[in-house]
């Protein structure tokens, strides 16, 4: 059975920044595949020394993957959401990663969030119960 999915909207790239969203797309391609704990283990250690992402940086990330990536404008929300959060990483930030559910229709949902809002959904805050979220380290103060 097939359901009408509308696309987001898709800009285009110029070709020399279309090296960093399409590497992001693809290694979130195989992360997409790997068990659950195993894609927290390689999140978690992506993280590690990259500042917040901020929504601007996570809204930018989130567009120029889906401008590279039919599967990623379309239904491909957990490739979207990892190739979204490792291409903020290549450039220094993390945003909040997570992944969950609604049980009425039952669906499962992965996306990103950055300063506390979610970025690029069509959906409110809430509307899916977290089951896992990968968000920034808090920044050492002490030394």
């Amino acid at each position: 059975m097939s359901m009408p999915v509308a696309l987001a909207e898709r800009r285009r790239l110029p070709v020399h920044r279309r090296f960093l969203p399409l590497l992001a797309v693809g290694v979130a391609r195989l992360l997409a595949r790997v068990r659950p704990a195993r894609l927290r283990t390689v999140l978690e250690f992506a993280r590690r020394g990259a500042a917040p992402a901020t929504l601007a940086q996570a809204l930018r990330a989130r567009e120029e993957v889906v401008s590279v990536s039919l599967r990623c404008a379309g239904q491909g929300c957990l490739q979207r959401s990892i190739a979204t959060a490792l291409l903020c990483r290549m450039r220094g930030a993390w945003p909040t990663w997570c992944t969950g559910v609604r049980t009425h229709p039952f669906a499962a949902h992965a996306w990103v969030e950055a300063e506390r809002q979610l970025v690029g959904e069509g959906h409110p805050k809430g509307h899916f119960k977290t089951l896992m979220s990968i968000p920034p380290l808090a920044e050492d103060r002490n030394g």
